[in-house]
């Protein structure tokens, strides 16, 4: 009886252990992430990096996205719901990590549109026509190249814009500050340096406002 005690307490004790040490750790890894952000700033944003938003709001959120991504697609939304509603108070860095087969050419087209003054309508599009083009493996470009007249862009001028090498580059780039801040998933979020540890809506809003 009293060695199944024994046992029964070690086995609380080493959960309990575990349990302290998972919450140090996370702990140290959030202020460790959090002293990047000042020291290593090109980590999470680069001088290529898409932002919107005032430059010198107090919240800064950095996204490290997939456009092929399905959850991506209703967190932006939620997210430029929340910019909004804070207008002139958040400003949103967007940084690819492009996981899914064929994501890296729908990266190049949005790249592309960015030239053509486009990036942000497109981006939208992207998302809001996800469901159409994302559902097959690989992505459905031919389909995704319909939607893109309607926001007036040269289709012409985009093709030859995706050839660019220096996309390629920057996409490297992004995957490789993305493996640096242990981004394993998308969308990944960073509050002014702090990660998004328990994803949700709730969880991501909570992380936001504490930043105010």
């Amino acid at each position: 009886m009293k060695k199944q005690k024994l046992v029964i307490f070690t086995a609380i004790g080493l959960v309990a252990l575990f349990i302290i040490v998972s919450i140090l750790y996370k702990n140290y890894k959030t202020n460790e992430l959090v002293s990047m952000s000042k020291n290593k700033t090109e980590l999470f944003e680069r001088p290529y990096s898409w932002s919107t938003g005032n430059r010198d709001a107090k919240v800064h959120i950095v996204e490290f996205f997939d456009p092929s991504c399905g959850t991506c697609a209703p967190f932006y939304s939620f997210v430029k719901e929340i910019m909004e509603e804070n207008e002139g108070k958040i400003r949103l860095t967007l940084r690819y990590v492009p996981f899914h087969q064929s994501s890296n050419q729908v990266v190049k087209m949005l790249e592309a549109a960015r030239k053509q003054g486009k990036f942000k309508e497109t981006l939208e599009m992207t998302f809001a026509t996800q469901q159409y083009w994302a559902t097959h493996n690989p992505a459905d470009m031919q389909l995704l190249w319909q939607f893109l007249p309607k926001l007036g862009i040269d289709i012409d001028m985009l093709i030859e814009d995706m050839k660019d090498p220096s996309i390629d580059k920057l996409i490297a780039q992004d995957l490789a500050d993305a493996k640096v801040l242990g981004v394993t998933k998308t969308p990944s979020y960073f509050v002014n340096g702090k990660p998004l540890q328990e994803f949700g809506y709730e969880q991501l809003e909570e992380l936001i406002y504490s930043a105010f």
